[in-house]
């Protein structure tokens, strides 16, 4: 049976990215059809492919239990430190090109209420699913910032007062519009992302480079 690569292991986000990683792996050649059809087995050994929420992804490539993985932009972000010598801990190989979506600071339509706390009490309220990554934005831009973690519907938090915004993604921004909800400031453009453990990407170069000029060549 055919796999991704010769001795690389994959670790593959189910979720909203799934669908177009597994047509991205079929045209490598892989037969997904166990995947497409199987959403209680979680490890596909004799395919190389590991399937896991997206946000798991990179912690599953940095402690080698994967070489490589697909992830997108915001969980990378989200996640992102450095190691003792200042490399990053996983590799950012590639851009994918798919999941495109865009991490925005959205408020209640009119008047803007977040200006308006900053300009009152010099601090926001902003509520997201991403609080290191709201964090480090409101700090680069010099605001102060209240960061409230949610871990469900977002858009619910300006709507019952917990907070005067949110840094959220948004692909259409049709469910911001039906909540009332206006963008303000376009953070960082995100997509799915190809990432590999630093110790494979070494070790098992020839084969990453390999995969790499394959999945550019579809």
């Amino acid at each position: 049976m055919s796999t991704v690569a010769d001795g690389l292991t994959i670790a593959v986000p189910r979720g909203a990215l799934f669908a177009e990683t597994l047509e991205l792996l079929g045209r490598l050649g892989l037969d997904t059809g166990e995947l497409r059809t199987n959403d209680r087995k979680l490890l596909f050994q004799e395919l190389g492919v590991i399937t896991m929420r997206p946000s798991d992804v990179p912690t599953y490539v940095e402690a080698g239990a994967a070489d490589l993985g697909i992830t997108g932009k915001d969980v990378l972000l989200e996640q992102a430190h450095s190691g003792t010598d200042g490399a990053r801990t996983v590799y950012e190989l590639l851009d994918l090109g798919y999941g495109r979506c865009t991490m925005v600071l959205a408020t209640a339509a009119g008047e803007d209420p977040a200006a308006e706390a900053l300009r009152r009490l010099g601090v926001v309220r902003v509520a997201t699913k991403y609080p290191r990554l709201a964090a480090r934005y409101f700090d680069d831009t010099g605001r102060q910032a209240e960061i409230v973690e949610v871990k469900g519907s977002v858009e619910l938090a300006p709507l019952t007062g917990l907070a005067e915004a949110i840094v959220d993604l948004t692909a259409t921004g049709t469910t911001l519009q039906e909540n009332n909800l206006v963008v303000r400031e376009e953070i960082v453009q995100c997509s799915a992302r190809l990432i590999a453990n630093p110790v494979a990407h070494k070790l098992k170069a020839a084969a990453v480079d390999e995969l790499l000029e394959r999945v550019r060549a579809v």
